[in-house]
């Protein structure tokens, strides 16, 4: 199975917010830190806003943080959100998908069990399991 990209970005920007869930982190901080495009941090956030995964608060201050405790969210959790409008294969979309050989069709059940295995398996990991180390402060640096 492969991620998209949506996926990808939105599970790092988790993992460094899991490295010190107190704390607020503004999209352009996250953004620059991985080397992303900011517009598309802010869809990724606005979806993870959306599930409860993360609280976004707007102005001085603001920023996003973990809506739960890094310990209550799993990684599965994580990528069904953020893969919802993606199926898997055609066929597996929202709207049934256009297959040719369907009802006929031996491959969809299997794909089916092997895509819930995949979503299992990170079901066993929650994101304090891959929080990123916290980035060392700054020194402060004498007059």
């Amino acid at each position: 199975m492969r991620l998209t990209s949506f996926t990808d970005f939105g599970l790092r920007a988790l993992m460094r917010m899991a490295s010190e869930p107190e704390r607020a982190f503004s999209t352009a901080e996250l953004a620059d830190e991985f080397e992303l495009s900011r517009h598309h941090l802010t869809k990724i956030m606005a979806t993870l806003a959306q599930a409860g995964i993360v609280l976004t608060r707007r102005g001085g201050g603001g920023g996003a943080r973990l809506g739960r405790p890094a310990e209550q969210v799993s990684l599965g959790d994580i990528v069904r959100v953020l893969e919802s409008d993606q199926a898997l294969v055609n066929c597996f979309a929202a709207d049934g998908g256009s297959c040719s050989i369907s009802p006929q069709c031996r491959l969809k059940a299997r794909l089916g069990s092997a895509e819930a295995a995949f979503l299992a398996e990170l079901d066993r990991s929650t994101l304090a399991d891959v929080a990123l180390p916290p980035l060392a402060a700054a020194p402060i640096s004498a007059p």
